[in-house]
């Protein structure tokens, strides 16, 4: 079972959006992590630099928090290697099929009141739940 963290997940949820209206005011791009990924290569775009600053963030952060608190960060994912490159692959192609990630949908594009953000949201959503009933509840 999961361990339900509400300060810190309030906390969390306020510093992604913080990142997200800088990234819109400062460079005017959403902050989808799958687009500030692909982007980040030298060779795709001129703007990467920031692209890569924030990818380094994504990484240092829980490395920061470990050093300020002590405690390890406990990762709630398989450590089944097959699941890991599945579950993987399919969140690249909905990435790509779905024109976005979770964040740039559900963080940005429901923001901005986005009508495609919001069946994104609505299809990605349905499928974590169908996904934990089937894997939790029906096979155990």
């Amino acid at each position: 079972m999961t361990e339900f963290t509400p300060w810190a997940s309030l906390f969390g949820g306020g510093l992604i959006g913080l990142s997200a209206v800088m990234v819109m005011a400062f460079f005017g791009r959403v902050a989808g992590i799958s687009g500030i990924t692909v982007g980040a290569l030298p060779s795709i775009r001129s703007d990467w630099s920031w692209r890569l600053a924030f990818l380094i963030g994504l990484v240092a952060a829980p490395l920061l928090l470990v050093l300020l608190t002590g405690e390890p960060v406990v990762q709630t994912v398989s450590d089944n290697l097959g699941v890991m490159i599945l579950a993987g692959l399919l969140v690249g192609f909905g990435t790509i099929w779905g024109s976005g990630c979770t964040s740039g949908h559900g963080v940005c594009g429901l923001a901005r009141l986005s009508r495609r953000s919001l069946v994104a949201v609505g299809t990605f959503m349905t499928t974590a739940f169908l996904t934990v009933l089937f894997l939790r509840h029906i096979l155990g």
